[in-house]
Protein backbone atom coordinates (compact mmCIF):
# COMPACT_ATOMS: atom_id res chain seq x y z
CA UNK A 1 0.00 0.00 0.00
CA UNK A 2 1.12 3.55 -0.68
CA UNK A 3 -0.21 7.06 -0.20
CA UNK A 4 -0.83 9.26 -3.21
CA UNK A 5 -1.88 12.89 -3.56
CA UNK A 6 -5.35 13.79 -4.84
CA UNK A 7 -3.79 15.29 -7.97
CA UNK A 8 -2.27 11.92 -8.96
CA UNK A 9 -5.74 10.41 -9.31
CA UNK A 10 -6.00 11.97 -12.77
CA UNK A 11 -2.52 11.08 -14.02
CA UNK A 12 -2.59 7.45 -12.83
CA UNK A 13 -5.88 6.66 -14.62
CA UNK A 14 -6.70 3.80 -12.25
CA UNK A 15 -10.08 2.61 -10.92
CA UNK A 16 -11.07 4.64 -7.85
CA UNK A 17 -13.15 3.13 -5.05
CA UNK A 18 -15.05 5.55 -2.83
CA UNK A 19 -15.70 3.73 0.45
CA UNK A 20 -17.78 6.50 2.01
CA UNK A 21 -21.48 5.92 2.69
CA UNK A 22 -24.01 5.88 -0.18
CA UNK A 23 -25.46 9.29 0.73
CA UNK A 24 -22.00 10.89 0.82
CA UNK A 25 -21.24 9.48 -2.63
CA UNK A 26 -24.64 10.48 -4.02
CA UNK A 27 -24.19 14.09 -2.90
CA UNK A 28 -20.81 14.44 -4.64
CA UNK A 29 -17.80 12.30 -5.47
CA UNK A 30 -14.60 12.20 -7.50
CA UNK A 31 -15.66 11.99 -11.18
CA UNK A 32 -15.38 8.41 -12.39
CA UNK A 33 -15.09 6.92 -8.89
CA UNK A 34 -17.05 3.76 -8.04
CA UNK A 35 -19.15 3.59 -4.90
CA UNK A 36 -18.03 0.76 -2.60
CA UNK A 37 -19.33 1.75 0.85
CA UNK A 38 -17.78 0.20 3.91
CA UNK A 39 -20.87 1.22 5.92
CA UNK A 40 -24.38 2.06 4.84
CA UNK A 41 -25.81 5.39 6.00
CA UNK A 42 -27.28 4.02 9.22
CA UNK A 43 -24.11 2.11 10.12
CA UNK A 44 -21.98 5.18 9.47
CA UNK A 45 -24.19 7.24 11.80
CA UNK A 46 -23.95 4.56 14.51
CA UNK A 47 -20.13 4.32 14.32
CA UNK A 48 -19.85 8.11 14.28
CA UNK A 49 -21.92 8.50 17.45
CA UNK A 50 -19.92 5.84 19.26
CA UNK A 51 -16.65 7.51 18.19
CA UNK A 52 -17.90 10.85 19.50
CA UNK A 53 -19.18 9.59 22.85
CA UNK A 54 -17.05 6.52 23.60
CA UNK A 55 -13.82 6.96 21.63
CA UNK A 56 -11.90 5.40 18.79
CA UNK A 57 -11.52 1.83 20.12
CA UNK A 58 -15.22 1.40 20.79
CA UNK A 59 -16.01 2.77 17.34
CA UNK A 60 -13.61 0.30 15.71
CA UNK A 61 -15.10 -2.64 17.62
CA UNK A 62 -18.55 -1.68 16.39
CA UNK A 63 -17.34 -1.00 12.84
CA UNK A 64 -15.73 -4.43 12.58
CA UNK A 65 -19.17 -6.00 13.05
CA UNK A 66 -20.30 -4.26 9.87
CA UNK A 67 -17.18 -5.14 7.86
CA UNK A 68 -18.47 -7.49 5.14
CA UNK A 69 -15.06 -8.57 3.87
CA UNK A 70 -16.10 -11.26 1.38
CA UNK A 71 -18.87 -9.07 -0.02
CA UNK A 72 -16.50 -6.11 -0.41
CA UNK A 73 -14.01 -8.18 -2.42
CA UNK A 74 -16.68 -9.76 -4.62
CA UNK A 75 -18.33 -6.40 -5.31
CA UNK A 76 -14.99 -4.80 -6.19
CA UNK A 77 -14.22 -7.61 -8.65
CA UNK A 78 -17.64 -7.24 -10.28
CA UNK A 79 -17.16 -3.49 -10.64
CA UNK A 80 -13.72 -3.93 -12.20
CA UNK A 81 -14.99 -6.55 -14.65
CA UNK A 82 -18.00 -4.46 -15.69
CA UNK A 83 -15.77 -1.42 -16.23
CA UNK A 84 -13.28 -3.37 -18.35
CA UNK A 85 -10.39 -3.38 -15.86
CA UNK A 86 -8.29 -6.53 -15.31
CA UNK A 87 -8.99 -8.61 -12.20
CA UNK A 88 -5.56 -7.82 -10.76
CA UNK A 89 -5.81 -4.11 -11.55
CA UNK A 90 -3.96 -1.59 -9.42
CA UNK A 91 -6.59 0.43 -7.56
CA UNK A 92 -7.14 3.65 -5.62
CA UNK A 93 -9.16 3.79 -2.40
CA UNK A 94 -10.39 6.79 -0.44
CA UNK A 95 -12.82 7.82 2.28
CA UNK A 96 -13.57 11.28 3.70
CA UNK A 97 -10.20 12.11 5.33
CA UNK A 98 -8.04 9.12 4.46
CA UNK A 99 -8.69 7.62 7.89
CA UNK A 100 -10.08 4.40 9.26
CA UNK A 101 -12.51 3.51 6.50
CA UNK A 102 -10.04 3.70 3.63
CA UNK A 103 -7.26 2.08 5.65
CA UNK A 104 -9.50 -0.84 6.62
CA UNK A 105 -10.59 -1.50 3.03
CA UNK A 106 -7.05 -0.96 1.72
CA UNK A 107 -5.74 -3.51 4.24
CA UNK A 108 -8.31 -6.06 3.05
CA UNK A 109 -7.62 -5.48 -0.65
CA UNK A 110 -3.86 -5.55 -0.11
CA UNK A 111 -4.20 -8.84 1.77
CA UNK A 112 -6.30 -10.22 -1.09
CA UNK A 113 -3.68 -9.31 -3.66
CA UNK A 114 -4.56 -5.92 -5.12
CA UNK A 115 -1.92 -3.23 -5.42
CA UNK A 116 -3.58 -0.46 -3.42
CA UNK A 117 -3.12 3.31 -3.37
CA UNK A 118 -4.76 5.40 -0.63
CA UNK A 119 -5.60 9.05 -1.32
CA UNK A 120 -3.78 11.04 1.33
CA UNK A 121 -6.32 13.25 3.07
CA UNK A 122 -9.18 11.45 1.28
CA UNK A 123 -12.05 13.20 -0.42
CA UNK A 124 -11.39 16.30 1.67
CA UNK A 125 -7.98 16.76 0.03
CA UNK A 126 -9.61 16.27 -3.38
CA UNK A 127 -12.05 19.08 -2.58
CA UNK A 128 -9.12 21.36 -1.68
CA UNK A 129 -7.61 20.52 -5.08
CA UNK A 130 -10.92 21.37 -6.76
CA UNK A 131 -11.20 24.78 -5.10
CA UNK A 132 -7.58 25.65 -5.89
CA UNK A 133 -8.14 24.66 -9.53
CA UNK A 134 -10.57 27.56 -9.91
CA UNK A 135 -7.94 30.13 -8.88
CA UNK A 136 -5.73 29.58 -11.94
CA UNK A 137 -5.66 32.14 -14.76
CA UNK A 138 -6.64 29.94 -17.72
CA UNK A 139 -6.12 31.00 -21.38
CA UNK A 140 -9.84 31.05 -22.15
CA UNK A 141 -11.18 31.99 -25.56
CA UNK A 142 -14.73 33.08 -24.70
CA UNK A 143 -17.37 32.60 -27.40
CA UNK A 144 -20.25 35.01 -26.95
CA UNK A 145 -23.31 36.08 -28.86
CA UNK A 146 -27.03 36.59 -28.56
CA UNK A 147 -29.33 33.68 -27.77
CA UNK A 148 -29.80 31.46 -30.81
CA UNK A 149 -26.28 31.97 -32.19
CA UNK A 150 -25.56 28.23 -31.85
CA UNK A 151 -22.59 28.77 -29.54
CA UNK A 152 -23.02 25.26 -28.16
CA UNK A 153 -22.83 23.85 -31.69
CA UNK A 154 -19.54 25.68 -32.21
CA UNK A 155 -18.09 24.25 -28.99
CA UNK A 156 -19.15 20.76 -30.06
CA UNK A 157 -17.55 21.27 -33.46
CA UNK A 158 -14.29 22.53 -31.91
CA UNK A 159 -14.26 19.50 -29.62
CA UNK A 160 -14.68 17.16 -32.60
CA UNK A 161 -11.47 18.51 -34.12
CA UNK A 162 -9.68 17.89 -30.79
CA UNK A 163 -9.39 21.48 -29.58
CA UNK A 164 -9.64 22.04 -25.79
CA UNK A 165 -13.27 22.88 -24.98
CA UNK A 166 -14.84 23.46 -21.57
CA UNK A 167 -18.58 22.97 -22.10
CA UNK A 168 -20.00 24.34 -18.85
CA UNK A 169 -23.62 23.93 -19.90
CA UNK A 170 -23.05 20.25 -20.63
CA UNK A 171 -21.51 19.75 -17.19
CA UNK A 172 -24.32 21.73 -15.54
CA UNK A 173 -27.04 19.85 -17.49
CA UNK A 174 -28.65 23.20 -18.26
CA UNK A 175 -28.52 25.69 -21.16
CA UNK A 176 -28.72 28.77 -18.98
CA UNK A 177 -32.04 30.40 -19.89
CA UNK A 178 -35.48 29.86 -18.37
CA UNK A 179 -35.87 27.14 -21.01
CA UNK A 180 -32.44 25.66 -20.34
CA UNK A 181 -33.60 22.57 -18.45
CA UNK A 182 -35.69 21.24 -21.34
CA UNK A 183 -34.29 17.96 -22.67
CA UNK A 184 -31.56 17.82 -20.03
CA UNK A 185 -30.74 15.37 -17.26
CA UNK A 186 -31.29 16.55 -13.66
CA UNK A 187 -28.65 19.04 -12.57
CA UNK A 188 -25.87 17.78 -10.26
CA UNK A 189 -25.39 19.22 -6.80
CA UNK A 190 -23.28 22.37 -6.60
CA UNK A 191 -20.40 20.35 -5.15
CA UNK A 192 -20.61 17.68 -7.84
CA UNK A 193 -20.75 20.35 -10.54
CA UNK A 194 -17.54 21.85 -9.15
CA UNK A 195 -15.87 18.43 -9.07
CA UNK A 196 -16.75 17.75 -12.71
CA UNK A 197 -15.67 21.24 -13.73
CA UNK A 198 -12.30 20.91 -12.01
CA UNK A 199 -11.69 17.47 -13.52
CA UNK A 200 -12.16 18.94 -16.99
CA UNK A 201 -9.87 21.89 -16.27
CA UNK A 202 -7.12 19.61 -14.97
CA UNK A 203 -7.19 17.77 -18.32
CA UNK A 204 -6.30 21.03 -20.05
CA UNK A 205 -3.30 21.90 -17.89
CA UNK A 206 -0.60 23.47 -20.08
CA UNK A 207 -2.87 23.99 -23.10
CA UNK A 208 -2.28 27.34 -24.88
CA UNK A 209 -6.02 27.97 -25.27
CA UNK A 210 -9.34 26.68 -23.95
CA UNK A 211 -12.57 27.50 -25.77
CA UNK A 212 -15.54 28.28 -23.55
CA UNK A 213 -19.01 29.80 -23.95
CA UNK A 214 -19.85 33.16 -22.41
CA UNK A 215 -22.20 32.35 -19.52
CA UNK A 216 -24.08 33.99 -16.70
CA UNK A 217 -22.59 33.04 -13.36
CA UNK A 218 -25.80 31.23 -12.44
CA UNK A 219 -26.83 28.28 -14.62
CA UNK A 220 -30.16 26.88 -13.52
CA UNK A 221 -29.84 26.30 -9.80
CA UNK A 222 -26.03 26.12 -9.63
CA UNK A 223 -23.26 28.70 -9.90
CA UNK A 224 -19.91 28.94 -11.61
CA UNK A 225 -17.36 29.33 -8.76
CA UNK A 226 -16.64 33.02 -8.23
CA UNK A 227 -12.88 32.90 -8.80
CA UNK A 228 -13.34 31.00 -12.08
CA UNK A 229 -16.15 33.36 -13.09
CA UNK A 230 -13.86 36.35 -12.57
CA UNK A 231 -11.19 34.78 -14.80
CA UNK A 232 -13.74 34.15 -17.56
CA UNK A 233 -15.11 37.70 -17.25
CA UNK A 234 -11.65 39.21 -17.72
CA UNK A 235 -11.03 37.48 -21.04
CA UNK A 236 -11.82 38.77 -24.53
CA UNK A 237 -15.23 37.74 -25.87
CA UNK A 238 -15.48 36.61 -29.49
CA UNK A 239 -18.95 38.02 -30.16
CA UNK A 240 -20.95 36.25 -32.88
CA UNK A 241 -23.12 38.84 -34.60
CA UNK A 242 -25.82 36.87 -36.43
CA UNK A 243 -29.03 38.33 -37.93
CA UNK A 244 -32.13 38.19 -35.73
CA UNK A 245 -34.28 36.16 -38.19
CA UNK A 246 -31.59 33.49 -38.47
CA UNK A 247 -31.35 33.17 -34.70
CA UNK A 248 -35.12 33.16 -34.31
CA UNK A 249 -35.45 30.25 -36.76
CA UNK A 250 -32.77 28.35 -34.88
CA UNK A 251 -34.55 28.86 -31.54
CA UNK A 252 -37.89 27.78 -33.00
CA UNK A 253 -36.29 24.57 -34.28
CA UNK A 254 -34.69 23.91 -30.90
CA UNK A 255 -37.60 24.73 -28.57
CA UNK A 256 -40.68 24.96 -30.80
CA UNK A 257 -41.68 21.32 -30.28
CA UNK A 258 -41.73 21.54 -26.48
CA UNK A 259 -45.16 21.14 -24.89
CA UNK A 260 -46.90 24.54 -24.68
CA UNK A 261 -47.68 23.98 -20.98
CA UNK A 262 -43.97 23.71 -20.18
CA UNK A 263 -43.14 26.77 -22.27
CA UNK A 264 -45.84 28.69 -20.43
CA UNK A 265 -44.36 27.69 -17.07
CA UNK A 266 -40.94 28.94 -18.21
CA UNK A 267 -42.35 32.28 -19.36
CA UNK A 268 -44.16 32.78 -16.05
CA UNK A 269 -40.89 32.15 -14.18
CA UNK A 270 -39.29 35.17 -15.87
CA UNK A 271 -42.37 37.43 -15.92
CA UNK A 272 -40.91 39.95 -13.44
CA UNK A 273 -37.89 40.53 -15.67
CA UNK A 274 -39.80 40.16 -18.93
CA UNK A 275 -42.38 42.77 -17.94
CA UNK A 276 -46.19 42.60 -17.66
CA UNK A 277 -46.99 43.61 -21.25
CA UNK A 278 -44.39 41.30 -22.85
CA UNK A 279 -45.49 38.44 -20.58
CA UNK A 280 -49.13 38.90 -21.53
CA UNK A 281 -48.35 39.14 -25.25
CA UNK A 282 -45.97 36.15 -25.33
CA UNK A 283 -48.46 33.96 -23.43
CA UNK A 284 -51.26 35.06 -25.73
CA UNK A 285 -49.26 34.16 -28.84
CA UNK A 286 -48.24 30.84 -27.28
CA UNK A 287 -51.85 29.91 -26.51
CA UNK A 288 -52.83 30.81 -30.08
CA UNK A 289 -50.12 28.50 -31.37
CA UNK A 290 -48.14 31.39 -32.84
CA UNK A 291 -44.69 30.24 -31.76
CA UNK A 292 -42.87 32.67 -34.05
CA UNK A 293 -44.36 35.79 -32.47
CA UNK A 294 -44.03 34.34 -28.96
CA UNK A 295 -40.34 33.57 -29.43
CA UNK A 296 -39.75 36.95 -31.11
CA UNK A 297 -40.72 38.67 -27.85
CA UNK A 298 -38.61 36.31 -25.76
CA UNK A 299 -35.57 36.61 -28.02
CA UNK A 300 -35.69 40.42 -27.87
CA UNK A 301 -35.79 40.18 -24.07
CA UNK A 302 -32.74 37.91 -23.96
CA UNK A 303 -30.89 40.15 -26.44
CA UNK A 304 -31.33 43.14 -24.12
CA UNK A 305 -30.23 41.11 -21.11
CA UNK A 306 -27.11 39.88 -22.90
CA UNK A 307 -26.14 43.36 -24.11
CA UNK A 308 -26.31 44.58 -20.52
CA UNK A 309 -24.06 41.73 -19.37
CA UNK A 310 -21.67 42.20 -22.31
CA UNK A 311 -21.08 45.84 -21.33
CA UNK A 312 -19.36 44.59 -18.16
CA UNK A 313 -16.95 42.33 -20.06
CA UNK A 314 -13.31 43.10 -20.84
CA UNK A 315 -13.26 43.34 -24.66
CA UNK A 316 -15.68 42.19 -27.35
CA UNK A 317 -14.21 41.12 -30.69
CA UNK A 318 -17.14 41.26 -33.09
CA UNK A 319 -17.45 38.58 -35.78
CA UNK A 320 -20.21 38.97 -38.37
CA UNK A 321 -21.89 35.85 -39.72
CA UNK A 322 -24.88 35.32 -41.98
CA UNK A 323 -25.95 31.95 -40.59
CA UNK A 324 -25.70 29.82 -37.42
CA UNK A 325 -23.71 27.12 -39.23
CA UNK A 326 -21.33 25.82 -36.56
CA UNK A 327 -18.76 24.28 -38.88
CA UNK A 328 -18.08 27.33 -41.03
CA UNK A 329 -18.29 29.76 -38.11
CA UNK A 330 -15.83 27.65 -36.12
CA UNK A 331 -13.17 28.09 -38.80
CA UNK A 332 -13.42 31.88 -38.56
CA UNK A 333 -13.23 31.77 -34.76
CA UNK A 334 -10.12 29.57 -34.82
CA UNK A 335 -8.40 31.88 -37.30
CA UNK A 336 -9.37 35.03 -35.39
CA UNK A 337 -8.34 33.60 -32.03
CA UNK A 338 -4.93 32.62 -33.42
CA UNK A 339 -4.45 36.13 -34.83
CA UNK A 340 -5.40 37.78 -31.54
CA UNK A 341 -3.03 35.51 -29.62
CA UNK A 342 -0.15 36.37 -31.99
CA UNK A 343 -0.81 40.09 -31.57
CA UNK A 344 -0.93 39.78 -27.79
CA UNK A 345 2.35 37.85 -27.79
CA UNK A 346 3.99 40.54 -29.94
CA UNK A 347 2.84 43.22 -27.50
CA UNK A 348 4.37 41.28 -24.60
CA UNK A 349 7.68 40.91 -26.42
CA UNK A 350 7.96 44.64 -27.25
Amino acid sequence: MQLISAHKIFSLNLPVFDVRSPSEYKHAHIPGAFSLPLFDDEQRATVGKIYKHNGRKHAIKTGVKFFRMQEMISTAEKILKAAGFPEDSEIIVHCWRGGMRSKAVAWLFDLYGFKVNIVEGGYKSFRNLVLNTFKIDYPFKVIGGFTGSNKTGILENLSKINLPVLNIEKIACHKGSAFGAFGQNPQPSQEMFENLLAAELIKFTGKPEIFIEDESQRIGRINIPHSLWQTISNKDVYFLNIPFPERLNFIIQEYGTIQPERLEEAIIRIQKRLGPLETKQSLSFLREGNITECFTILLKYYDKAYLKALAKKNTAIELNFETVDAQSNSKVIIKTAASVTDNQQQQIEK
